[in-house]
């Protein structure tokens, strides 16, 4: 997730913005720049790849940059690989207007392609600079002000955004704009300040506006105006922040963990929406993968599918494996990538090798993805960093777009990941005739109700936290589930052992009379996963022959099963959808329920013992 900080007051504004700039280090990066401008001088602009001490290193901490008033950014690449060129800011050709951005324009290339009609031309492969010019654009053919602008772009811009811009006719201010992504604005004696997250403006101004969605903030030395999407001035109210610190940073939650739950909503909407498309004359949605590279002949041809992946990543195959079986009926096999090579596997020419990873840099899947590059197969990388390893070597790339994680237990990169598979799935089966196009719609409208349901689930965490408190002593905790619900089952237990540090394991259900029934005594916790509706009563059975041995059942399932509560002790529900997204649903939960047992516990939730966020070594 990038970061925005701007400043226009009775300071020199460069050592400003850098500060801001690194209090904003945690939410990730891979480069940072400054626009700085010293009264009716031309805008300078300075950027650098890499850490924030390259920026600070050109621009001696920003004393090198004079003028009161300017915008920063840390960006986390989407469009474009980590470069000097892609770095933010970004300006229009004649340095008019000058902008940094946070969030990602879905529809960049088809604003891209009008403006290149327009004469324009782009030195970056970023959708940011796309809007500063579209910006421009309106700027100049309605000869209007900076605010009609910017609403004129608003209006045509889909996806999410935060903008600060600069006008090289508005000296010494800033202008803002935003639509689902986070931004404040603080005052505080004669000057002001912009920022997409407290951290950045805390030392220097307690007071702050939220500007809300599709509204627009005028930035003068300590005074803001604010605009609707009509031009039409609005009032808003100074908010005092009481946060500390380190408690701003995670945007007030106790952890990065719970604050990065919360944010799984938005992160499955973006990756859906990044593939998603409207279809001509309005006549539903269809799936472009044609930025991953994948083509339709591609996918015919496709005779097998590996996915590789390690952890987290590999419980989402072994849930991918049975969507995309189903949907496209085509032969999955998952492995763990680190064992892949070691097996010396046997693939089929015509195989296609999926390696997924949060960090794009995990030594085994990186090793499994050069083993298969060896071999002459074709491969896909699903990863959340652009310009990472394994994104520069496979031979196609699905990039989620989870913004980074903090915490090292995943949570919204796991279920970006799962959205990817899912689309990879109807895509196969459309392809390869499995799935009637009705169909096909049909399940595209169900995965854009995801969000909200994620959403619903989130809200009602009360009852989790409650039942969480109580499980703080157990010892052994058994999780289990068949098909897809054996997949949730082992992400639930991974999350489940590695931050409270309980003993869990994960089990299809049909398994446990072959000797892991022994193991249940009397309060041994069982959480049992319905969510396969032909599946439900024989895992049923399973949870009754564990109770009746003693055990203390959790039941998972979807609202509507109402009559498991005759057999299980305590029962948490999720949103009916189609039972084959049902991991999207049903594993949130289960993050919810491993969250506050650790918290219970007392333990260091985002940094368990051991632990580290991406595995580079074997």
């Amino acid at each position: 997730m990038c970061g925005i900080v701007g400043f226009t007051g009775k300071h020199q504004a460069a050592p400003i913005l850098l500060d801001g700039l690194s209090k904003l280090e945690y939410r990730g990066y891979d480069s940072a720049g400054l626009a700085v401008r010293n009264g009716d001088a031309e805008v300078e602009v300075v950027k650098a790849k890499g850490r924030l001490r390259a920026l600070a290193e050109k621009t001696n901490n920003g004393q090198a940059m004079l003028g009161s008033c300017g915008i920063g950014h840390t960006r986390w690449a989407t469009h474009g690989e980590p470069s000097v060129e892609n770095a933010h800011p970004h300006a229009s050709a004649d340095g008019n207007v000058v902008a940094v951005h946070n969030g990602i324009i879905e529809n960049y290339q088809e604003l891209k392609e009008k403006l290149l009609k327009k004469g324009y031309t782009f030195y970056s492969s970023t959708d940011t600079e796309v809007a500063v010019k579209l910006i421009d654009y309106y700027y100049k053919k309605y000869e209007g002000t900076p605010v009609d602008a910017i609403n004129h772009a608003m209006v045509r811009i889909r996806g999410s955004y935060a903008l600060a811009v600069m006008f090289k006719e508005y000296p010494e201010e800033i202008f803002v704009a935003r639509k689902d992504s986070p931004m404040i604005i603080g005052v505080n004696n004669g000057e002001s300040y912009v920022a997409s997250d407290v951290p950045a403006i805390l030392k220097y101004a307690r007071k702050v506006y939220y500007i809300g969605n599709l509204e627009i903030g005028h930035i003068q030395k300590g005074k803001v105006t604010f605009y609707n999407l009509d031009g039409d001035e609005i009032q808003k109210e100074l908010v005092e922040i009481k946060w500390d610190t380190e408690s701003a940073e995670k945007a007030g939650f106790e952890h990065f963990m719970m604050k990065e739950i919360h944010e799984q909503p938005k992160a499955v909407r973006d990756t859906l929406h990044s593939v998603v498309r409207e279809d001509e004359k309005g006549k539903g949605k269809h799936i472009d993968l044609s930025e991953v590279g994948l083509t339709e002949e591609d996918i015919k041809n496709i005779s097998q599918i590996y996915i590789v992946a390690c952890g987290s990543a590999y419980h989402v195959g072994v849930a991918a494996q049975y969507v995309i079986e189903d949907f496209a009926r085509i032969p999955v096999r998952v492995e763990l990538a680190s064992e892949f090579r070691y097996r010396k596997p046997i693939l089929d020419k015509n195989g296609l090798v999926i390696i997924v990873s949060q960090s794009g840099e995990t030594a085994d899947s990186l090793a499994a993805l050069r083993e298969a590059k060896a071999k002459g197969i074709k491969t896909l990388g699903i990863v959340n960093v652009v310009g990472s390893s394994i994104a520069r070597e496979a031979d196609n790339v699905f990039y989620t777009l989870a913004g980074p994680e903090i915490s090292v237990a995943t949570t919204k990169a796991y279920s970006t990941q799962l959205i990817a598979s899912y689309c990879l799935a109807l895509q196969f089966g459309l392809c390869r005739g499995e799935l009637k196009m009705d169909q096909y719609k049909k399940l595209i409208d169900e995965l854009e109700t995801l969000p909200d349901k994620i959403q619903h689930i989130i809200d009602d965490k009360e009852r989790l936290q409650w039942f969480a408190a109580k499980q703080a002593n157990a010892k052994d905790i058994f999780f289990i589930g068949r098909g897809i619900d054996y997949a949730i089952s082992l992400e639930g237990s991974l999350k489940m052992k590695e931050i409270s540090y309980i003993h869990s394991e994960a089990y299809a259900a049909g398994e446990l009379k072959h000797g892991t029934i022994s193991l249940i005594e009397d309060g041994t916790l069982v959480i049992g996963v319905l969510t396969q509706s032909d599946l439900y009563e024989k895992t049923v059975s399973n949870m009754v022959e564990c109770k009746s041995r003693g055990a203390y059942l959790c039941g998972l399932t979807s609202y509507g099963n109402y009559n498991i509560e005759d057999t299980a002790d305590f029962t948490t529900y999720i949103p009916k959808t189609d039972v084959h997204f049902a991991a999207s649903l049903a594993v949130v939960p289960l993050q919810l329920m491993g969250y506050y047992v650790s918290v219970a516990r007392g333990l260091d939730v985002d940094k368990p013992r051991n632990l580290a966020k991406s595995v580079t070594v074997e």
